[in-house]
């Protein structure tokens, strides 16, 4: 039997959708569209200019597209997202809540060129963010974000865990508050700075 859920006789599957602040939420299930084969939970913490929130986000996904696990990455020390998410492909299997995720805010000597530019889809990473916790790669995501009725181009670049690495061009990435469509999704192992590797 194929993993998919949508099964020989059209079965599709149904996951519950929500999205809400704090770590968790309750919605209705929805039958999933035909191309999206997984249910995903995503509870969240981020900081954008310092102002701290914690989301969570119930929705069908693309399974290829779904990563279950740990994702922090760092933009600079007032502009981060650290997630933890689980993906499954039975009906309702998305009802659960996933802990908070750990938030490691401690430097750990690597480096990235950084940058969060709205409204185009380049942004140079002329600036620098310091890695912190397990985050050992550097990012370059790039495409199109939408927050409810609105959709625009964004780029971003900096530091991420290599879990980060499982997003790839041509994804539909769920972060608690937004949806991203990615059509630059570059993830590299982050270099030690010159005479400090520390």
């Amino acid at each position: 039997m194929p993993l998919t859920q949508t099964s020989e006789s059209g079965c599709p599957l149904s996951c519950e959708v929500c999205k809400g602040s704090g770590h968790t939420c309750s919605g209705k299930m929805k039958t999933c569209d035909a191309d999206k084969d997984a249910c995903v939970v995503l509870v969240s913490e981020s900081s954008t200019k310092g102002r701290k929130s914690v989301s969570t986000f119930k929705a069908c996904m693309k399974f290829k597209d779904c990563y279950s696990g740990f994702v922090s990455t760092t933009m600079s020390p007032n502009d981060y997202m650290v997630s933890n998410a689980h993906c499954c492909q039975s009906d309702g299997c998305n009802s659960v809540s996933v802990p908070l995720p750990h938030n490691n805010r401690t430097e750990n000597g690597l480096m990235c060129p950084s940058c969060i530019v709205p409204f185009q889809e380049t942004c140079p990473g002329t600036q620098t963010a310091r890695c912190v916790g397990p985050e050992t790669h550097c990012i370059y995501f790039a495409g199109n974000v939408q927050a409810g009725i609105i959709n625009t181009k964004f780029a971003t670049r900096g530091c991420a865990t290599e879990s980060a690495c499982h997003t790839k061009a041509g994804a539909e990435v769920p972060s608690a508050s937004y949806l991203y469509f990615l059509r630059r999704a570059d993830c590299l192992p982050a270099p030690y700075p010159p005479g400090r590797g520390e």
